[in-house]
C-alpha cells in the first residue's frame, strides 16, 4: 500500500479483503473522525474487546492509524483514524484471473481492461511522487457526443484515431517523456441520459 496526498493506494489482496466485512467498513467510515475502541464501541452498540479485535486487525494492514495515546484510568487509550485521504484499490485485484488484453478496440472487456490499467498505474505514480515532494503532470479530455446510428459509433472512432495520430506526430519527440494516451467510449448512464435530453 502507498500513500499520497488525498489517495491511499491499496493494492495487496488481504487488505481488501480485511476492509469487505461490514463491521469493518463501519469502523473505516466511522474513523474519518479520530476515535478510541471504547467510543466506536459504544456507536456501535458493541463489546469493545471486539471493536479492539476488529481495529487491530484493520491497523495491521495499514488501513487505520494511530494518532495519539491518552492515559485514561491507569491504561493507555489509543486514538486511531482511517487513513487520510480516499482509498482507491488497485482495480486489477477486482477482475477475476488475469485481464484479456482483447484486440477488439469496440470490446467492453478491453475498456474495462485498460481503464483499470491506468487506475493502478497513476495512483501509482501519484504516490511516488508525493512521496518525492513532486507533482505528476497528467491531463484529462472528456466530452459527450450523441450517435444517430449505432454505426456511427465506428465512423467516430475511425475519424478520431485519425485525427489523434496527426496530433501525436505534430508533438512527439524521440527524447521527449513518454505519456500513454487512453481514449475510450460508453454509453452514459441512464441518470445522465435523462438529464441530457
Amino acid at each position: 500500500m502507498t500513500v499520497a496526498t488525498g489517495i491511499t493506494y491499496v493494492d495487496q489482496p488481504d487488505q481488501v479483503r480485511l476492509a469487505l466485512s461490514p463491521i469493518r467498513r463501519e469502523l473505516l467510515a466511522l474513523l474519518r473522525t479520530p476515535s478510541s475502541a471504547t467510543q466506536l464501541a459504544a456507536a456501535l452498540d458493541l463489546p469493545r474487546q471486539r471493536v479492539n479485535y476488529h481495529l487491530r486487525a484493520l491497523e495491521n494492514a495499514g488501513l487505520v492509524e494511530l494518532v495519539e495515546e491518552r492515559p485514561r484510568r491507569g491504561c493507555v487509550e489509543r486514538i486511531m483514524r482511517t487513513r487520510p485521504g480516499t482509498f482507491v484499490v488497485d482495480p486489477t485485484m477486482m477482475i477475476a484471473g488475469e485481464v484479456e488484453h482483447a484486440q477488439d478496440q469496440y470490446a467492453a472487456e478491453h475498456l474495462v481492461g485498460v481503464a483499470a490499467a491506468t487506475v493502478r498505474d497513476v495512483a501509482r505514480m501519484q504516490a511516488g511522487a508525493v512521496a518525492k515532494g513532486k507533482r505528476l503532470l497528467t491531463f484529462t479530455v472528456e466530452a459527450e457526443v450523441r450517435f444517430g446510428h449505432p454505426g456511427d459509433v465506428r465512423a467516430f472512432t475511425d475519424e478520431l484515431a485519425e485525427a489523434l495520430r496527426q496530433v501525436v506526430a505534430r508533438f512527439d519527440s524521440p527524447d521527449g517523456r513518454p505519456y500513454r494516451m487512453v481514449v475510450g467510449g460508453h454509453p452514459a448512464p441512464a441518470d445522465n441520459q435523462g438529464e441530457a435530453s
